[in-house]
């Protein structure tokens, strides 16, 4: 029986050290979407709940931590742009989300400091984090968080296209750094956003993200016209100036006209402080842009000294987050849509109900697995709750109050909008729309067919494309190669600008049609699963497009990277009748549908992985794939243990240290050309 019950402990702590490692890999990988690629997957609050439990596994077994834990991590890596260090780290806060342990941190620090202590209670912008380093009362520098201890990003020149940032000082003293959180309103997150939409663009999931994105843009027209917003939270070291306590900082910030955080209570005990954190969770649905809760830290700055930090987390101060506000309400129907690239999205509308201030009644299912997970169905009561402050969403449904015909929801088979069928893309979650001619994804196929991953036609913008097909110019992506037979409906008409546009776009059509490849035709397509490098690998393998229409499912799932659902979407979208006939179209209007017999020079590189980083030098990222692809390489977007090469040039980023790190080869082009020649 003992040694029974020793098997089971050393099983559960087996099914632990899983969870744990699992954790440690789904943080990273939700940390890198939200910090590096301004794309999160999950809310705040789901991260934070996973990140609490790997904590806890942590506390229970130190001797699990591994190196790449996000415990070990302030913030993430800085991987655009120009890199600083940091003069003072910019460190994250510690969460707590219970009022007992915002009382147990105030009571801690009136234990330590005596009845004196003060404490600040303010607002925790959901924004992106950044410094400003003044000299002589002038703007030198502005850095980004980065890793929070050693380097962020130079933003300099993005950041005084944001108003609320002072270019000058009125009282200089020799130097001052602050810090603040960049941030959007919900108004100017609404304008970019329909800007995006209007132009066929990706558009951001929240506020954050695109002012993240808007602040790292290269373009600082862009940064400018979104209308960026600041608010300062701390002043981080001074020369010529000091002060004692945190308002004393404040005061002089507003002298100077540096906007601070808006809503800041000073308080004296834990019962003032929790009033102020809840007055505060009682204003977000009235303030214009979001918070993700609420900062309570001592005012005094020499107490802070004394207490310093962890290598995370200041001492002297928490941030209490607030947990998602839930209603329940009755389902009334679901709404299903076809979007831009064919997606087919059900949509839940509910009676109406107040969420953080705001009325709302819908909400995305995302796909038919996350319905059946759900158990979703007609007239059932759904529980509703706000992703981030902002994205009304779909927690659980209570099958206590279900009505007594209760059906389960199914999506429908066919298009709303064409009535095509619908088929599975890549990943076999969402549904898709294949219709090469369906109105509601005609002006983004065409996008997308003439991009310049695909046909590269350039000067064709998304403009000139929803202009032609209001006016039933584009029905198909085929019609782009039609054009030229309407040359002087177009200039009478203006639809792609004076003579002199419309003969130049034409002209690129033409050139387009004739040397453009197979592999970026069959990119252009819309296959599911088909983009870029996946069509580059079918055209190497099958030598055509003909061929790949041949191919049979077990074929096409043999080739690299293409598995079973992907090998049947492929096969599917090739014997489909009104595909057949387009495809028909465009091989008769002289589009290539074979490689090329130059197309690979040769076999040097065969079986070798090539990821670039860096600025090349007498040669663009683009020419380099394409050097690399036509001597058998192939070239892939990140480094791992598997890539064989980092061809490297200047200004490399964080590629470079994940390649000293795995220990991957490091080459430059001069390298590469030499690895060519020698064969």
């Amino acid at each position: 029986m003992e040694q029974l019950d020793l098997f089971a402990a050393l099983q559960g702590e087996d099914q632990e050290r899983n969870e744990y490692l699992e954790l440690v890999k789904k943080l990273n990988h939700f940390a890198e979407l939200y910090y590096s690629k301004d794309e999160p997957e999950i809310s705040d609050y789901e991260y934070d709940t996973m990140n609490n439990r790997l904590k806890e596994i942590e506390k229970e077994h130190p001797d699990w931590i591994v190196p790449e834990s996000p415990s070990k991590r302030v913030g993430w890596k800085a991987e655009k742009g120009v890199l600083v260090k940091h003069n003072v780290p910019m460190l994250s806060l510690q969460d707590v989300f219970e009022k007992e342990e915002v009382y147990e941190f105030v009571n801690s620090m009136i234990e330590e400091f005596g009845d004196e202590a003060e404490f600040l209670v303010e607002t925790k912008i959901d924004g992106l984090s950044m410094a400003l380093r003044y000299e002589e009362g002038e703007l030198k520098l502005a850095v980004t968080r980065g890793d929070g201890i050693t380097e962020g990003e130079d933003v300099t020149m993005n950041a005084k296209q944001i108003p609320d940032v002072v270019l000058k000082m009125k009282e200089p003293v020799p130097y001052i750094e602050i810090r603040g959180e960049v941030y959007m309103t919900r108004k100017a997150f609404e304008s970019v956003n329909a800007k995006a939409e209007e132009e066929g663009k990706k558009t951001f999931a929240n506020p954050r993200n695109c002012a993240a994105g808007t602040l790292r843009q290269i373009d600082t027209r862009i940064t400018k016209e979104r209308g960026l917003s600041l608010f300062i939270f701390n002043v981080q070291e001074t020369k010529g100036v000091t002060f004692n306590t945190h308002l004393e900082g404040y005061e002089y910030l507003k002298r100077n006209g540096v906007k601070v955080i808006e809503n800041c209570y000073k308080c004296k005990t834990a019962d003032e402080v929790w009033d102020a954190i809840q007055k505060i969770g009682d204003m977000r649905g009235e303030l214009e842009y979001d918070i993700d809760g609420a900062v309570v830290k001592l005012n005094n700055l020499s107490e802070r000294s004394k207490l310093g930090n962890t290598i995370k987390f200041p001492r002297w101060a928490v941030a209490y987050k607030y947990p998602p506000e839930v209603k329940e309400t009755r389902l009334l129907d679901v709404e299903v849509n076809t979007g831009r690239t064919g997606r087919v999205t059900p949509v839940a509308v509910f009676e109406p109900i107040s969420l953080c201030g705001t009325m709302v009644s819908r909400a995305t299912l995302h796909n038919q697995d996350f319905i059946d997970q759900l158990g979703l169905g007609i007239g059932d009561t759904i529980l509703v709750y706000k992703s981030g402050e902002i994205i009304p969403k779909v927690k659980d449904v209570n099958k206590d109050k279900r009505p007594s015909d209760w059906q389960p929801y199914k999506m429908p088979e066919n298009c709303p909008v064409c009535g095509h069928k619908l088929a599975r893309d890549e990943g076999g979650v969402d549904l898709k729309c294949m219709n090469l001619t369906c109105p509601g994804t005609l002006v983004n196929r065409i996008v997308n067919f003439v991009s310049r991953d695909c046909m590269d036609i350039k000067g064709f913008g998304s403009e000139y494309i929803r202009k032609l097909t209001e006016e039933k110019y584009l029905k198909d992506i085929a019609d782009v190669f039609e054009l030229k037979d309407k040359r002087n409906a177009l200039i009478e008409g203006k639809l792609l600008g004076l003579e002199k546009n419309t003969n130049k776009l034409l002209n690129a059509i033409e050139t387009a049609k004739t040397e453009t490849p197979a592999d970026k035709v069959l990119a252009g397509l819309g296959i599911p699963g088909v983009g870029k490098a996946t069509a580059k690998e079918l055209i190497r393998t099958f030598g055509s497009i003909d061929a790949i229409a041949e191919a049979d499912k077990d074929a096409l799932s043999a080739v690299q990277d293409i598995g079973e659902i992907s090998a049947e979407g492929i096969y599917n979208f090739f014997r489909d009748e009104g595909n057949i006939e387009l495809l028909k179209r465009l091989k008769d209007l002289g589009l290539n549908f074979a490689k090329a017999e130059n197309e690979v020079q040769g076999s040097s590189l065969a079986g070798l992985t090539f990821c670039i980083t860096g600025t090349l030098e007498g040669m663009s990222r683009s020419e380099a794939e394409t050097l690399i692809e036509s001597n058998g390489g192939k070239p892939v977007s990140s480094v791992s243990k598997k890539t064989s090469y980092l061809l490297m040039g200047a200004d490399a980023g964080s590629k470079e240290r994940k390649a000293r790190e795995l220990g991957v080869p490091i080459i430059g082009i001069d390298e590469l050309k030499d690895m060519i020649a020698k064969g």
